[in-house]
């Protein structure tokens, strides 16, 4: 396990950690959360042997194999997919190991690396490192070409590909959905979920860390405190406390009275009806998170446009893409105030360039765009980041806007994005990249847009200033189309979403739950579909299908499901008895009077009871893994037949 005790570290004048007590128990998979700069990213560093702690002890296995993700990558002109197997360092020894042994003729230790690389997976590491890429969102040619020839955001995904590769004991991730969309994200999620190791998580995605986690670790005025339960929990928990603040309260109450006062006023007005359901869902939610948040930075909205358009935007039989390459075809669509819609669909289907057209970024291929006569756009994409100046500061962006604009007003604005005092005259160059966010953010919400395009608005920012953004969205009044991986986002700020998918933009009739199962269908219709093609690639003429040979074979497919069916239940049925008797021994194993002298004995027993379902545990997983594969080749065969 980990445990830190009267742990104190300090970095130069500040002082992060302050005789602060933590055990986190082997297999948990625990989130940290805090204040940029609270320590989360240096308790890494401790627990790596990079820092070492100013007092107190911190003790960590000496055998645990841990795997970090690094938040840089070389632009190397190695193979992505070799990359990733380099990942495993241990496999790559042996493989080195083997080649010295073949050119030395050592039969001897040839016969002995051969059983190590046996133990190792050697034979099935190349599939493993394809299926982490292909689930971060590779495709199959992309996997052979350089590390070099990729942006820095997929570069991002590399490196967690080569983390995820490594085996360990310990992981260590920071941010690890920053650059990743939905599909990536959702995919990870099941990854970590089955990942049997202890996981450390540094997150902004609070749906990501309700998934993944069991346990939150606050970092707050130098200590540590832990929480049972994924973010919503910790929220809750931590609510129930700070709603005792009475300053917190009467905030909450005046919030709460605006919101029921608009809802009454404009809930039977067509034109409002969507903006006051929102309200409804804000006012729903407020009572539980609003307290949670009440100590934030930020506080700030996006300014009522002075005019509007009946249509603020529409498209008419539009072809998009990207010089001669068309990506969407004959997309109809159109914008009205108050509506207020989410994209959702494959990575690479299309989201990001029907935003930059209807920002007027990407000129149509063909077809028709009708601009409101008062359309106002407020366009938010990752790329605006670099085109902030860097030599000018926040106040100096504003002031070029706004120069009729008193000095002070300005500056209370920015003050809303946590940009105070000298923070406000300071250039724009050393800027982080959640800081360069708030910026463009501010500037958009200073400009009074009627329509909001937003793409990935998310990423870099912190869990205060996205909760701090979805309470802006919630109050804003105009017309708003969105992208973003932020499923909470999504949840508290949209009202319909569209899918982008097959070349086609079309209303997509269901909630975020349900596209999680659409995407799953549309994954596999695109591995039938890519075996399919594989199979008349080979074949090279027109497939002839014996319908009573095929029904054979289905029938013979068939007779095999049921017993794999029912040997993989009763894996999952043994394997979920194991693992309550192992929660119930951690849960014990919680109690700090165990590790008292005269309780000895009893602690020996319930770590040798651990390691045993421990190990009962890792092999019925195994069984039923290798049972689930097996149904879920049948199953293919059988799709593939049908």
């Amino acid at each position: 396990m980990i445990r830190l005790h009267n742990l104190s570290l300090q970095r130069g004048p500040l002082q992060l950690l302050d005789h602060v007590d933590l055990t986190i128990h082997p297999g948990h998979k625990v989130g940290l959360v805090g204040a940029n700069g609270a320590g989360k990213s240096s308790l890494f560093a401790l627990l790596q042997g990079q820092l070492q702690a100013d007092s107190g002890d911190c003790q960590i296995p000496a055998q645990w194999r841990i795997a970090h993700m690094q938040q840089e990558i070389t632009a190397l002109e190695r193979r992505a997919l070799d990359y990733v197997l380099d990942g495993d360092t241990r496999l790559r020894e042996l493989q080195q190991q083997m080649a010295q042994a073949e050119q030395r003729q050592d039969g001897a230790a040839m016969g002995r690396l051969n059983a190590e690389l046996d133990a190792a997976d050697a034979w099935t590491a190349e599939s493993r490192a394809s299926k982490l890429l292909a689930g971060l969102g590779f495709a199959e040619d992309e996997m052979q070409r350089p590390v070099s020839s990729f942006s820095g955001g997929w570069r991002m995904r590399l490196n967690l590909a080569h983390t995820l590769m490594c085996p360990s004991d310990l992981l260590l991730l920071d941010e690890p959905t920053n650059h990743l969309d939905l599909d990536a994200i959702l995919w990870l999620e099941g990854w970590l979920q089955q990942y049997p190791g202890t996981l450390l998580l540094i997150s902004h995605d609070r749906d990501f860390m309700d998934a993944v986690v069991q346990q939150i670790v606050h970092f707050e005025r130098q200590k540590l405190v832990l929480y049972r339960g994924g973010y919503s929990a910790f929220e809750r928990a931590r609510a129930e406390r700070m709603i005792q603040q009475q300053q917190a309260y009467e905030k909450q109450q005046t919030e709460r009275a605006h919101m029921q006062d608009f809802i009454r006023r404009f809930k039977a007005k067509a034109s409002k009806a969507k903006q006051a359901q929102s309200r409804v869902k804000a006012l729903e939610r407020m009572e539980e998170l609003a307290p949670a948040h009440f100590d934030s930075p930020f506080h700030f909205s996006f300014r009522e446009a002075d005019k509007t358009s009946a249509t603020l935007i529409s498209l008419r039989g539009a072809e998009l893409g990207h010089g001669d390459k068309c990506i969407l075809h004959k997309v109809n669509l159109q914008l009205v105030p108050g509506m207020r819609m989410a994209l959702l669909g494959p990575n690479g289907a299309g989201k990001s360039t029907l935003i930059k057209s209807l920002s007027a970024e990407l000129p149509l291929l063909s077809g028709e765009m009708v601009r409101g006569e008062n359309l106002a756009i407020g366009y938010f994409s990752q790329h605006q980041l670099d085109s902030l100046d860097a030599k000018a500061s926040p106040l100096l962006h504003l002031q070029r806007i706004a120069p009729e604009q008193t000095e002070q007003k300005l500056r209370d604005f920015l003050g809303g994005f946590d940009f105070r005092g000298d923070r406000c005259d300071e250039p724009v160059v050393n800027f982080s990249g959640g800081e360069k966010a708030r910026l463009a953010l501010a500037l958009i919400a200073w400009q009074k847009p009627n329509l909001l395009l937003l793409d990935e608005p998310t990423n870099h920012l912190d869990l205060e200033m996205r909760h701090a953004l979805g309470e802006a969205l919630q109050h804003y009044e105009g017309a708003m189309l969105l992208v973003s991986h932020d499923r909470h986002l999504l949840k508290t700020t949209v009202d319909e979403f569209m899918l982008v998918a097959d070349g086609a933009v079309t209303p997509f009739d269901g909630e975020l739950d349900d596209y999680g199962r659409w995407l799953q269908e549309f994954r596999q219709r695109q591995q039938r579909n890519s075996l399919a093609d594989t199979d008349n690639a080979s074949a090279g003429v027109d497939i002839r299908i014996d319908r009573k040979a095929q029904r054979q074979a289905e029938a013979a497919i068939r007779q095999q499901l049921a017993p794999h069916r029912k040997q993989a239940e009763k894996l999952e049925t043994q394997l979920g008895k194991k693992q309550a008797e192992l929660d119930a021994i951690e849960q014990q194993l919680g109690d700090n009077s165990l590790y008292e002298a005269d309780a000895k004995d009893r602690l020996k027993q319930l770590l040798a009871d651990q390691s045993r379902l421990k190990q009962d545990c890792e092999e019925l997983e195994i069984q039923w893994l290798e049972s689930m594969e097996q149904l879920e080749s049948l199953e293919l065969q059988l799709a593939i037949q049908g």
